[in-house]
């Protein structure tokens, strides 16, 4: 046994566990240079065990008590350790950080530092009792004479983590130290609270050392307290006295022979029973047997949010996110004279109203924890599925409540303060596997308790929460700055001084103007309705309502505006008012403000208040009446004896009859227009008033709704009026918001890849893209250029303003001159706007949205978020973790029901190939066995789920940023190894479609990288394999694969496809019908009937290579998102997309750097081999042929093949010599076959294939000039295409006897072939001779061959 557990302790480094944190995503770097996937997460664990491993043994082996609150007393030695520096280096990124980002290495830093103490703590046998903040609080329990060995031992434990931990350095500058306390003595405990939450609290003279001990320590110090040191063996320790303080500073511990620490280790192990002597696991909490009692029982001190994510099984690794969330700190100060005993129960009482306010409100109280003078509760608003909207209202509103209530209830209170703060934070895991805590970390998490010492016996908060709560400025007062500690900038600060009645009515205003540069876009029948209501009042003189019902920035405030503008237009009296949420407390606000706008009263000084509305009523309201609207306008008329006589009931209805005699009058001289605002805020007593003055006046009544707010009775009755219209405002199409945001962004055009991303993320909110416009130009990403400017250039860097010139779309500014300057805007190429975060009113807007969905349907979006736009869900399960079929389509049905997410079906049907295929036939063949054989043994549950899959697979989302939202939220390492599991998800899907073969986009790519040794980065991840992919295991059963007969069919489609060629490649009509009957001569008719299979290389760019690119540059694999940036701009020059070719050309550009001015200074930032520069080369020319710059495209293609070592002149001298060669030279080498084929005669295939397309790109370029050196040009670079391509033939075939000798017979291998080329081997290579690289370039490309060995 003393072994045992002496290499536990000594072992330390051996068992360690990874921190919660730090092992979610492993080491990319590493799996992906050994080109393995990600080692699979471990089975969860039990439930019993996910709840220990949250909460101290002090809990778990606890024994059931009584509801009321109980003191448990005990012996023990409490161990405190303060993690010093955190907050400074938090302030430190506060001040710099530019997004959340920073906060996210912080808890990374700050959960594999605590982590290390806490399995140290482990180790020796301690329990953690919590982690709060940076403070770490264990306890060893033991009996009272066995006190003096224990603390032998937690002093040793100290000095080992003082010697291993005590100092951190960080990157950022700031070290992490630590200082230690220690205390000993009794230890008494007490849980608070009701059956649904409880909260453990460890309370006492001793816990009150140990934070005194933790204080007085310096950094790198342990400091014991006084009772500490009286009950330890003295002897043992060299010490330091600190007689004023009366503590001891610990120095070092004295080992005098025979004693032996090892011995007294073991010895102080029998004192702990709850202590795990196995390796395998620190806690013997971790290896319970189920207890439905003690899951019951744990589960109540665990918060609700987190409860709902363990029960559905998600790993704990998944849980942790960034959000902005909104904290209170309530701090409790009790005079010294309370009982112990009295002071719990008034814990108890202050907790179970705090839960039940914060509850209520949309928060959680997350923790309770004392102090020396008190205890503080830590409630959170905002927690991953809490979210919701005006929450820092929610929170100050809650925050008086509760200051009210202590103050008021509690009689041995002291003092009361409450501190609220607003901040993006981590949400998350933070400690070791065996005893982690969910916790918040972030700068206004170490600001809320500063506060609460600055502005004590207040309810103090910061400028961000005082200006999101949206509060009128009079429920705040402004506070005096004080200096706290290790915050630099802590900012303005406010006291809430509670909800009080508005002293005054409201203003005349509308939340916007409108903008008569901006013109209405999309609002033609929303406007008619308005209209129509106007002409049915003025003929028919009756009142009707227009209530326009649209969600958040939908435009409804604009279209106010613009009603607002056509009403004074046409001579209407307009009375204009928007309400805000806390006027609906306020009974008949609503109403009172809109007659003080119609009296004119509400901008006039308060002094002439009296006077004008005195003229006002004079004539239309008795003298005598005038004093009903004291209190309502805040004026002093003289009270009269009839008002005087009459009751609160009377007077109220006699100023709803004043007002309604008033109104009518002032409708016979004008029609009367009531515009409100955001009226689902409006009281009870003004929708009724509104209701009865709808029927009785004619009047026109424009409003707008929110429709997730709940309407009151009177507001519903209203809207069943038959004089009411209720009329939904529709999203803005495709078109009108990318004119919109052109006018936002002053430009006549915008790229695609910003239409893409902007149509994706506002689905025709015009509010969210005059948000996300102007977030783009505060981040500085967007180039402009001047239109008249943009000419034909010579440098590839500076075409991005050609390219824009075929997407323009004729929007000019209003009111703009004939001689207007006229831009157009692109994206800088460093810039991946995939990567771009949200405006924090978005994100906010988005997350609101999300936290409303069930925890499954939460995990299943975040996943989906991490895949793209697009997604299949073969690839979304394999994110999920222990998801089924089942359980996978019932979650997505039920997002579909709710649309947020959409299925994408073209054509109402499944094509008849598969989407996705290999370029392996052989693949194909094992894999169909292997599903085979396993379909025999399916189970009848597994063939009900492939009969319940719908008609596609593939969904979108389909609710604006909740997508990008939801990726934001995952930490950087998980978001890391999510995309490291799509990227080897995709890698092997990357290849042409099941109609065009397979292979890769640019012929022969994978065998020139392979074969590559400076290469390996690419290499390792960019390769197919054949067996044990995720291809196998996941996707082939469920994407059609062909059939064996269905290889057997003629490759009929051009190296670009048949639109490219007649509209790129095709200068004129006779060189368009030469090539057509040439074309037609070389098909059969029983070929074009195996021809008719539909293409499927669109769908493959679009959710394999695309998505493929943003995972690998997520996760930093430069290299191979460089492969892959290949692949995709060959592929949709391929489809004849020149556009999005020259886009990913360009993201391919900015991952190279900037070029030297020097060609023989090549420093690039990602290193690539000489076949990819060439390729590199070879479509940027064929980019720069289709835009018209053919100075540009004749440089590249040239660059290419000098790269591809096929030189090619610039002078007629050097065209001569180059003819002689290619006659004469050239072609006797090549009538010789070569005698050993090189290990690199795959890529030599791969080089001789692009030096065809170069040379060909060339012939065309030099025909279309009409000059005899320009023809010189074409005759040699036809000349070296059929030289070129006769050696492509001879090489072909010697690698295929090659692989013939090597692995398979002859005729093995050339029936591979033969079923790739649809025609006998012989008959190619003799057509490849005779026909020359001209027609090699028309007749398509050649087949990529299998590969072997």
């Amino acid at each position: 046994m003393g072994g045992t557990r002496r290499g536990r302790r000594c072992g330390l480094a051996a068992t360690r566990r990874t921190p919660v944190s730090g092992s979610l995503a492993g080491n990319p770097a590493a799996a992906m240079a050994t080109g393995e996937q990600p080692a699979a997460a471990p089975p969860l664990w039990p439930m019993e065990a996910r709840l220990a491993a949250l909460l101290p043994d002090l809990l778990v082996f606890r024994k059931p008590r009584g509801p009321e609150p109980e003191l448990a007393t005990a012996q023990g030695v409490l161990l405190g350790v303060h993690v010093m520096g955190f907050t400074a280096l938090m302030d430190r990124c506060s001040l710099s950080c530019k997004s959340e980002r920073d906060m996210d290495k912080l808890a990374r830093i700050f959960s594999c530092y605590i982590s290390d103490i806490v399995e140290h703590v482990l180790c020796f046998g301690g329990d953690i009792l919590n982690i709060t903040g940076n403070v770490l609080l264990a306890l060893w329990t033991v009996k009272q004479n066995q006190l003096s060995d224990i603390i032998t031992l937690v002093a040793k434990c100290s000095l080992e983590i003082q010697e291993k931990f005590g100092i951190y350095h960080t990157r950022e500058g700031q070290d992490l130290q630590l200082k230690i306390g220690l205390s000993a003595g009794r230890i008494s405990q007490v849980i608070v609270g009701d059956e649904q939450r409880q909260y453990l609290l460890v309370i006492g003279r001793d816990v009150d050392d140990v934070q005194l001990a933790q204080r007085l320590a310096q950094a790198n110090e342990i400091v014991l307290s006084w009772n500490c040191w009286k009950l330890c063996e003295q002897y043992m320790f060299e010490v330091e006295i600190m007689k004023e303080d009366e503590a001891v500073k610990l120095r070092d511990m004295r080992i005098i022979d025979p004693f032996d620490f090892d011995e007294h280790f073991d010895k102080c192990l029998d004192y702990l029973p709850h202590y795990r002597t196995s390796a395998d696991t620190l806690r013997t909490a971790l290896e319970l047997d189920p207890d439905f009692a003690l899951e019951q029982t744990l589960r109540k001190h665990i918060m609700k949010n987190l409860l709902k994510k363990i029960d559905e099984g998600q790993p704990m690794e998944y849980i942790s996110e960034f959000r902005t969330v909104t904290m209170v700190l309530v701090s409790l100060e009790f005079h010294k004279t309370a009982w112990m005993l009295h002071l719990c129960h008034l814990i108890q009482e202050a907790a179970l109203y705090i839960s039940t306010v914060i509850e209520k409100g949309g928060g959680q109280l997350s923790r309770i924890f004392m102090f020396e003078k008190g205890c503080m509760f830590l409630c959170i608003f905002g927690l991953p599925g809490d979210k919701k909207p005006d929450e820092c209202a929610h929170a100050l509103e809650s925050s008086f409540s509760i200051f009210s209530f202590c103050w008021e209830n509690l009689a041995e209170t002291k003092l009361v303060s409450i501190s609220i703060t607003n901040g993006p934070v981590f949400c998350g895991m933070i400690g070791a596997v065996a005893r982690h805590e969910y916790t918040v970390i972030g700068p206004k998490m170490s600001l809320v308790a500063r506060m609460i010492t600055a502005y004590p016996g207040l309810v103090s908060c910061d400028e961000v929460t005082y200006l999101r709560s949206m509060l009128p400025a009079y429920n705040f007062k402004k506070l005096p700055q004080k200096m706290m500690k290790n915050i630099s900038n802590p900012g303005k600060m406010y006291e809430y001084l509670g909800h009080r009645r508005c002293i005054m009515f409201g203003k005349r205003h509308l939340a916007r103007e409108r903008n008569k540069n901006h013109p209405l876009l999309d609002r033609e029948k929303e406007l008619e309705a308005f209209q129509m209501a106007q002409q049915e009042c003025l003929h028919q003189k009756k009142g009707q309502a227009v209530l326009y019902e649209g969600g958040k920035g939908c435009g409804k405030s604009q279209l106010l505006a613009e009603i607002n503008f056509l009403a004074h237009k046409e001579q209407h009296r307009v009375l204009p008012l928007k309400l805000k949420e806390t006027d609906f407390k306020q009974c008949f606000y609503a109403i009172q403000t809109l007659m003080a706008i119609f009296f004119e009263i509400d901008t006039c000084p308060a002094y002439y208040r009296q006077e004008c509305l005195h003229k006002q009523l004079h004539g239309m309201v008795e003298e005598p009446l005038h004093c009903l609207f004291n209190d309502l306008f805040f004026v002093k008329f003289p009270l009269s004896f009839e008002v005087s006589h009459m009751d609160d009931l009377t007077r109220q209805k006699k100023v709803k009859a004043c007002f309604f005699q008033v109104l009518q009058e002032a409708v016979r001289e004008a029609p009367l227009i009531f515009l409100i605002d955001e009226a689902q805020y409006m009281d009870t007593a003004s929708w009724e008033f509104l209701e009865t003055l709808l029927s009785t006046v004619p009047i026109i009544m424009v409003m707008t709704l929110t429709p997730t707010f709940t309407l009151c009775g009177c507001a519903q009755h209203f809207l069943q009026s038959s004089q009411a219209v209720l009329v939904p405002i529709l999203k803005l199409a495709a078109t009108s918001l990318l004119r919109m945001a052109c006018w936002e962004l002053g430009v006549v055009s915008i790229p695609q890849e910003l239409q893409i991303y902007l149509l994706h993320r506002c689905f025709g909110n015009p509010l969210y893209c005059e948000v996300l416009c102007q977030d783009l130009l505060s981040k500085d990403i967007l180039l402009f250029h001047d239109l008249q400017k943009v000419e034909e250039n010579s440098k590839w860097e500076n075409l991005s303003a050609n390219a824009m010139k075929s997407t323009m779309y004729g929007i000019f500014p209003a009111g703009s001159e004939e001689d207007h300057e006229l831009y157009i805007c692109t994206v800088k190429d460093d810039v991946n706007l995939d990567t771009v975060l949200l405006p924090p009113l978005l994100k906010e807007i988005a997350v609101n949205q999300l936290d409303q969905l069930s925890p499954a349907e939460q995990l299943l979006v975040k996943c989906a978020a991490v895949i793209g736009h697009s997604f299949h869900i073969d690839l979304l399960q394999h994110l999920l973790p222990g998801w089924n079929k089942n359980k996978l389509l019932q979650v997505l049905r039920a997002l579909v029901d709710i649309h947020v997410l959409c299925w994408i079906n073209k054509s109402q049907e499944l094509p008849a190939d598969s989407i996705i295929v290999p370029s392996s036939i052989k693949i194909i063949e094992q894999i169909k066995e292997e599903k085979k054989k396993k379909s025999d043994a399916d189970s009848p549950l597994s063939l009900q789920e492939e009969l319940s899959l719908p008609q596609t697979e593939v969904l979108e989302f389909g609710v604006p940023l909740i997508r990008e939202a939801a990726w934001e939220l995952w930490p950087k390492a998980q978001q890391i190894a999510l995309h490291l599991e799509c990227a080897y998800f995709l890698r092997d899907l990357a290849c042409r479609c099941g109609s065009c073969h397979g292979g890769d986009f640019v012929p022969f790519h994978r065998f020139a990288i392979c074969s590559t040794k400076s290469c390996n980065g690419t290499s390792r991840f960019c390769s197919y394999k054949d067996t044990g992919s995720v291809l196998r295991q996941v996707i082939t059963d469920k994407l059609q694969l062909p059939s064996p007969q269905d290889s057997f069919q003629f490759q009929t489609k051009s190296f670009r496809s048949q639109e490219a060629f007649t509209s790129e490649h095709c200068r004129t009509e006779e060189e368009f019908l030469d090539q057509v009957n040439r074309k037609l001569s070389q098909a059969s008719p029983e070929k074009d009937m195996l021809t008719t299979k539909p293409c499927h290389c669109e769908d493959i760019l679009k959710l394999v290579l695309s998505p493929l690119i943003h995972h690998c540059l997520v996760i930093g694999e430069t290299t191979c998102a460089f492969y892959y940036l290949l692949e995709a701009a060959a592929a949709s020059l391929d489809l004849s997309d020149n556009y999005m070719a020259f886009l990913y050309l360009k993201k391919a550009s900015s991952l190279l750097g900037q070029p030297s001015a020097f060609s023989f200074l090549k420093n690039h930032k990602v290193k690539i081999c000489q076949f990819e520069e060439a390729t590199f080369c070879c479509l940027r020319s064929e980019v720069c042929f289709n835009m018209g710059q053919i100075t540009l495209a004749k440089k590249l293609a040239r660059q290419a093949l000098r790269l591809l070592k096929r030189n090619f002149p610039w002078t007629w001298f050097g065209v001569l010599f180059q003819t002689f060669l290619e006659k004469y030279w050239r072609s006797c080498s090549l009538s010789q076959p070569p005698n050993n084929p090189s290990e690199n005669s795959k890529k030599k295939l791969a080089v001789l294939q692009q030096q065809v397309h170069c040379l060909s790109l060339l012939w065309q370029l030099y025909n279309l000039e009409t000059t005899a050196s320009s023809h010189r040009f074409a005759c040699l670079a036809t000349l070296m295409q059929k030289n070129s391509a006769e050696e492509f033939a001879n090489e072909a075939q010697a690698a295929v006897l090659k692989s013939s000798k090597e692995r398979e017979s002859e005729a093995f291998v050339r029936e591979n072939i033969e079923v790739q080329f649809g025609q006998c081997f012989e008959e190619k290579v003799q057509d490849w001779r005779k026909r020359g690289a001209g027609c090699l370039y028309l007749c398509g490309p050649i087949p990529v061959l299998p590969e072997y060995g």
